[in-house]
């Protein structure tokens, strides 16, 4: 296969890795974006706009268009509430969170930004947003979050959050975008800014106490009475992330055995395990990163780690050590459908189209119709909104769901939440998420399962995103009959930006990444692992004869 695992993966980070800051921020400045340049363009991804100073794909002239453009949007639309502003940990987040106050104040946009200054995971924006605007017709809030999520310690994000609370779909992101890069190519001239002093002064710029807002609320969303009466005890790593201060806050209020391994925040993260390719990435879904807390398991009854914005979740078991996403996402639909009785019996179960078939099983056991859309939260915000969802959840350990009454508490990931739903699970069930899911495969069958990345160039991207059907004519894969071969998901008709390949023993996918230069290739079978290495050489075989 295409993937070659580093030496260094799952080791300390070496010092030659690490980013240097100081230069990292200076570039920021310094470095100007040519509009001319693809790959020095605002670019909305499946999360936002993404890149580097380093690379002119991330740099203050990117945060001034988009900003702007923002503020163009949301007057366009008549949105007219408060814009609630949040950032990371990641070094280039602080002074793109300045650069877009600048902005903001000027066009006299009612702006909230974190008490003190703390960090912000995206879910607490998203909570945010909803709660303003719960029973509102005028005056709605949006908001932008300041992350490249797990992406390595020299990437910065930017995202927009419309009223839904969710990240921004298509059609939105699509205008920002363009008009973003029309601020670029006319070199910024209609861009509105004031010194950032002035507007951290400015009477449109008010501090919002995300933290404890967010904490307080978990208890209408997380059954804390089941976890501190069954005496569970929670490790936590936060990976030196945005919500590094908040499970101390979650365990003194809500009175739960919570241990967090460290509250450090480090812009070059060199307390990181080292990925698979040779990068820090703080993914709580790979082994390789999550070695830190891979080596207590046998410490707490469960633990979990979140990624740098807190939207993703990993979660170790002491049966089955750091579960894969797919596995703890089943656990999830199982679970929840099960213990959250206020909920619709109508609302469906959100996954996208490369996240495990097992969860179609359980949804079918459920008596829960299926939603199954394209890689991109955006798609499940409007159903977790109107309640048409009650899980929403993507194969790289991103979900969210409804408060336990059915109403909405994050359209956006969650990664907090599922942590804490790990400890519920153990205090109710009666043992732990890998034992639950070890259970849930024995009656429903066991899939193995597979992800490959590998890198790749921003043109090998696009032909990949543009593979359709017609590529495929074989009526038999790894010697199963095709039963489809889609291009589109079949919840919602969208474009998946690849392709895949269902057959009678399993499936597999292939697309590119929509946040980093890297494709994804995914296969699952219900047989055997021969037969999942079957389905992987089929599905490299398709994408080595696109690339050709």
């Amino acid at each position: 296969m295409s993937q070659q695992i580093s030496p260094l993966a799952g080791k300390p980070a070496p010092k030659s890795i690490l980013v240097d800051v100081p230069r990292l921020l200076a570039a920021y400045s310094e470095l100007k974006p040519v509009p001319a340049v693809p790959a020095q363009r605002v670019a909305f991804g499946t999360s936002g706009h993404r890149g580097s100073s380093f690379e002119r794909s991330f740099n203050e002239a990117h945060i001034l268009a988009v900003s702007q453009a923002i503020c163009e949007y949301r007057k366009a639309k008549g949105i007219d509430g408060p814009l609630f502003i949040g950032a990371d940990t990641h070094a280039l987040s602080q002074p793109a969170l300045e650069t877009a106050l600048e902005v903001l104040a000027a066009n006299g946009v009612e702006t909230r930004i974190s008490t003190g200054g703390e960090f912000t995971p995206t879910p607490a924006v998203s909570h945010a947003i909803l709660v303003h605007n719960r029973a509102r017709t005028t005056g709605l809030a949006d908001g932008i979050v300041i992350t490249p999520s797990h992406n390595p310690p020299a990437d910065g994000g930017f995202k927009y959050n419309p009223p839904n609370g969710g990240p921004a779909d298509t059609d939105i992101t699509k205008w920002v975008e363009n008009r973003a890069n029309a601020l670029l190519e006319s070199g910024l001239r209609e861009v509105r800014r004031v010194p950032y002093a002035q507007a951290r002064r400015a009477a449109t710029t008010h501090e919002h106490d995300y933290l404890n807002t967010y904490v307080a609320d978990l208890a209408n969303v997380v059954d804390f009475d089941a976890i501190r009466s069954a005496g569970v005890r929670l490790g936590v790593d936060p990976l030196g992330g945005a919500g590094v201060h908040y499970w101390s806050a979650i365990a003194e209020r809500h009175r739960i055995e919570l241990d967090v391994l460290s509250e450090a925040v480090d812009p070059q993260f060199a307390f990181m395990s080292v990925d698979w390719d040779g990068k820090i990435r703080m993914d709580p879904s790979s082994s390789y990163a999550m070695q830190r807390l891979i080596v207590l398991r046998d410490k707490y009854d469960v633990a979990c780690a979140c990624d740098t914005d807190h939207d993703r979740h990993g979660v170790v078991t002491r049966s089955a050590g750091l579960l894969p996403a797919n596995h703890y996402l089943t656990v999830l639909v199982d679970y929840l459908y099960r213990h959250r009785p206020q909920w619709s019996s109508q609302a469906a179960v959100g996954k996208t189209v490369v996240s495990t078939a097992l969860i179609d099983r359980v949804a079918q056991r459920l008596g829960r119709k299926l939603y199954e859309a394209p890689v991109g939260f955006k798609w499940f915000a409007p159903g977790l909104h109107d309640g048409t969802l009650g899980f929403g959840c993507e194969e790289s350990a991103g979900a969210s769901l409804l408060r336990m009454d059915g109403s909405a508490w994050s359209t956006d990931k969650d990664g907090l939440v599922p942590g804490l739903l790990a400890a519920e699970i153990t205090a109710r069930e009666g043992r732990d998420p890998g034992e639950v899911y070890a259970r849930i495969t024995d009656d429903l069958g066991r899939p193995y399962s597979r992800r490959i990345d590998a890198t790749t160039t921003l043109a090998q991207k696009t032909t990949l995103s543009k593979l359709s059907p017609g590529r495929l004519s074989a009526e038999r894969i790894a010697g199963d009959k095709v039963v489809s071969v889609l291009d589109k998901a079949p919840g919602n008709g969208a474009a998946i930006g690849g392709i895949k390949v269902v057959t009678e023993g399993g499936w597999f996918a292939a697309r590119p990444s929509g946040t980093e230069a890297i494709y994804k290739i995914y296969a699952e079978s219900f047989k055997d692992e021969a037969h999942l290495d079957s389905l992987l050489q089929e599905a490299q075989s398709v994408v080595d004869a696109a690339l050709a």
